[in-house]
């Protein structure tokens, strides 16, 4: 994580342009019945790096009833360690369909125990039920989803090991089969903890004692692994080209950012360069972010990247990137230039100034008031007590962000008039309709506190569309990679189904579009994961359809109306 400030071009951030506070979301964490969880991660004062970092969370419909669960995934405490004491279990929600959610923890076995950092979803073997990958302090856990409200924890060679964060699964192979890519921090071991916080002269920050980290520890590697026939996976972290580092690695996101319809990948690292791996089309990748303007900043630092999302902010038909990093420095947006290159327009857009004092974690691109343009969401919370001192220009605990999309031009910060008032420790963010109401709520973990359920209760006029998409691959059914292009009122809009993203979280598979004004769409064109490409006709607003690879025929999904 950054030490040192930053002198910001000064930007001026101009006031909000007449109505544009048009977001409103309100916390319904404990009406929705998720107040009795709490998220553990070490003690208070935080004298070690591994008790400030947990921990992500998803929204995943893991019943198929096309409604949206809660799976929060919780962390330990050292004493646990040291004792060989299971740390208290990530928990999992089942939707009522009514508003609220059902704990079902101990009768779905998915009470994963360890100290956990991150979630990613896929359907990797195939039976049509999404699986949850959780990465933890210790070796990960696949929790396979049998289908009938149960989950059962499987050896598939990808348990990794060390100090794993964000993953996700895609094929960038095409071959049918889901690969996996894990993201690892530090080498941290609790039977030689580095010295607490006073105990090492150069562990400063801002002139206070901190904890230790991580420039001085020693990064772990990150790990590619590639899905065989028989559903085991393998590390394929050299064959494939990603043997690059070790960097601190945190936040994972897959995408088709030089749109040759091949899945590339985008790593976000803390205290180092991020990584861009451009997928060569033979099962390897060329490690490229330098290169290609998306591994520092604009004025050529390396940054403390956490959270990480890709999303089309400007409608040009091409992913741009965002970043979360270190308070007293800025998260940064990378604008997709179109060819192979990104610009850094973190200043120009509205972001240098207003995230200088945060500390991001968990972010996404979403349209959360269905104008057809991507908004940002930003969950914040600082890893040093100590901040809460005066005169250091932020605090402990921070509200999140809202950032409001100007037509692909800047972005203005409405958080709180929003209703995102309150300050917590976030940590994963995890985005997706759980009401079905056709507007995106927000789930952020919150550290040493409870969660946060944000409904988003935005009323316009706006109309919406999303889908549920269905691959004809057998350990793919998810569509994972597919893009879908949605062309309405004239302007094209690009969504991707992604495993993993955010920091550590998972979002809803279905992809989510805003009409604005506009009652039809002109088409609808998917990009499936095999490369193969299809058209849906008869498509109307403000409804879930699905759409299975290979039929040319969307199906409405019940309870999809406003």
């Amino acid at each position: 994580m950054i030490r040192l400030g930053l002198a910001v071009v000064a930007v001026a951030l101009l006031a909000p342009p007449a109505g544009v506070g048009r977001v409103v979301f309100r916390d319904v964490t404990r009406e929705a019945g998720l107040g009795g969880f709490t998220l553990v991660c070490g003690g208070p004062s935080k004298d070690y790096i591994l008790e400030s970092t947990s921990a992500g969370c998803a929204f995943v419909d893991f019943d198929r009833d096309g409604w949206l669960d809660i799976f929060l995934v919780n962390g330990s405490t050292l004493d646990n360690l040291r004792a060989g004491r299971p740390g208290p279990p990530s928990r999992l929600f089942r939707n009522r369909h009514d508003g609220t959610f059902e704990d079902v923890t101990e009768r779905s076995g998915a009470g994963v125990r360890g100290w956990g950092m991150g979630v990613a979803a896929a359907d990797v073997d195939g039976n049509g039920f999404p699986d949850l990958y959780v990465t933890n302090y210790g070796p990960n856990v696949l929790l396979l989803n049998k289908g009938d409200g149960t989950f059962q924890a499987a050896d598939r060679g990808i348990a990794a090991g060390g100090w794993s964060t964000g993953a996700g699964f895609a094929d960038p192979d095409r071959d049918g089969d889901l690969d996996l890519y894990v993201a690892r921090y530090v080498d941290f071991d609790v039977a030689r903890l580095p010295p607490p916080p006073g105990g090492n002269l150069l562990c400063k920050y801002r002139g206070m004692d901190v904890y230790c980290g991580p420039r001085g520890l020693t990064p772990l590697p990150d790990l590619f692994y590639r899905q065989g026939r028989d559903g085991r996976f393998a590390d394929a972290t050299r064959e494939a080209g990603m043997a690059v580092g070790p960097y601190y690695g945190f936040g994972v996101v897959w995408g088709d950012y030089n749109n040759d319809g091949w899945v590339d990948l985008y790593v976000a690292n803390d205290s180092g360069p991020n990584l861009l791996f451009v997928n060569r089309k033979d099962g390897t990748f060329s490690e490229e972010a330098l290169l290609a303007g998306a591994a520092v900043s604009a004025d050529g630092r390396e940054q403390a990247g956490m959270g990480v999302d890709a999303g089309d902010y400007d409608n040009d038909g091409w992913l741009d990137l965002y970043v979360t990093n270190f308070s007293h420095d800025y998260n940064t947006l990378y604008r997709n230039l179109r060819d192979g290159s990104f610009a850094d327009v973190s200043a120009a857009t509205g972001h240098a100034q207003a995230t200088f004092a945060a500390l991001g974690w968990g972010t996404g691109f979403v349209d959360f008031d269905n104008d057809g343009w991507l908004d940002l969401f930003v969950a914040n919370g600082h890893v040093y007590p100590q901040m809460d001192r005066p005169g250091l220009g932020t605090r402990y605990r921070q509200r999140a962000q809202l950032f409001l999309n100007q037509r692909g031009t800047r972005f203005v910060e409405i958080g709180e008039e929003a209703g995102l008032r309150a300050a917590s420790l976030g940590r994963g963010a995890a985005f997706g309709d759980y009401d079905r109401d056709g507007y995106v709520d927000v789930l952020v973990n919150n550290l040493d506190g409870v969660p946060a359920l944000l409904h988003n209760e935005t009323r316009n006029r706006n109309h919406w569309l999303q889908f549920q998409l269905e691959g004809a691959a057998p350990r793919n059914r998810d569509a994972i990679g597919a893009r879908v292009e949605l062309r309405c009122g004239g302007m094209g809009q690009i969504r991707e189904v992604r495993s993993g993203s955010s920091y550590a979280s998972q979002n809803d598979l279905r992809v989510h579009f805003g009409l604005g004004g506009h009652a039809q769409v002109e088409s609808v064109t998917v990009r499936w994961p095999d490369g193969t490409v299809e058209d849906f006709r008869d498509v109307g607003v403000d409804r879930i359809w699905k759409l299975r690879q290979s039929t040319g025929r969307a199906e409405p999904e019940e309870g999809g109306r406003r």
